[in-house]
């Protein structure tokens, strides 16, 4: 198993030492894990400069393609990932929400389908949970299966002594985190999930507006004409009825919806 951590913050403080002793336990339930890292503060990712080319012609065509594939590529190839992600004014740091601004292509283009995250955070005072929270409503949106969030109150700026309590709920959440990787299990999406994945399909059908203005997206979708979601991952009764409704309303609306990009 191998699983990709990423350091999401400036710099390695009370998050990332959280985060090595989450690894820790993971690597007691089990020293074959192979772990990898990625220090954002490292990579120097530029601003996300708003051009929309990886929505209009492909991801490959962003100006910073070259920074970003990599990093891509590193979570395609890794079982799970663990998001280490310090709590910056109850949101993300600034480099974590570049590199989820340079990621955005994907909520019309999802693909990490059966890949799962472990979301850790601390704060001195408050919000760490709004922090986890807002990664965790991103993720699915990529295609992760299933998010699980750790935040936890430091009081203290850079001299973090995790408490017994700490301790014991970093041990609980990781373990059930690295047992749900491991058993393979796919979990059912949510209706939040379902939603853009069979709206982005049925507007890239019959859109006058796609033939006028195409997008990248009319490439993507085809191969899941049909599907109400990803091949493999399981799917209730009812959320196939509601993955169809969702397509037919979408349908409906690329009859009439025309959208358009203009740089």
């Amino acid at each position: 198993m191998k699983i990709l951590i990423f350091n999401g913050g400036p710099h390695k403080g009370n998050t990332w030492r959280l985060t090595q002793i989450a690894k820790k336990y993971i690597q007691k339930i089990d020293n074959t894990v192979q772990f990898c890292e990625v220090h954002l503060s490292d990579i120097n990712i530029p601003f996300c400069t708003g051009c929309s080319n990886c929505f209009r012609k492909g991801h490959k065509t962003c100006p910073h393609h070259n920074k970003m594939q990599p990093i891509i590529d590193m979570i395609e190839e890794c079982d799970a990932v663990i998001f280490s992600i310090p709590c910056f004014q109850g949101h993300l740091p600034g480099i974590m929400k570049n590199f989820t601004d340079h990621m955005a292509f994907m909520l019309h283009r999802p693909r990490y389908f059966k890949k799962k995250a472990l979301i850790i955070s601390t704060t001195g005072g408050v919000s760490a949970e709004s922090t986890t929270k807002a990664l965790a409503a991103t993720l699915p949106g990529w295609g992760f299966n299933k998010c699980y969030q750790l935040p936890i109150t430091a009081l203290s700026w850079n001299d973090y002594k995790p408490t017994e309590k700490d301790l014991r709920r970093t041990y609980d959440i990781t373990k059930k985190f690295f047992l749900d990787v491991k058993s393979g299990k796919a979990h059912v999406p949510g209706v939040g999930v379902l939603i853009p994945f069979n709206l982005f399909q049925a507007i890239c059908v019959d859109n006058k507006g796609e033939k006028e203005y195409p997008t990248e997206d009319n490439n993507f979708w085809p191969k899941y004409n049909g599907m109400r979601y990803a091949p493999g991952i399981p799917m209730t009764h009812f959320k196939r009825v509601i993955g169809w409704l969702i397509y037919q309303i979408g349908k409906k609306l690329s009859q009439k919806m025309v959208i358009t990009y203009r740089k």
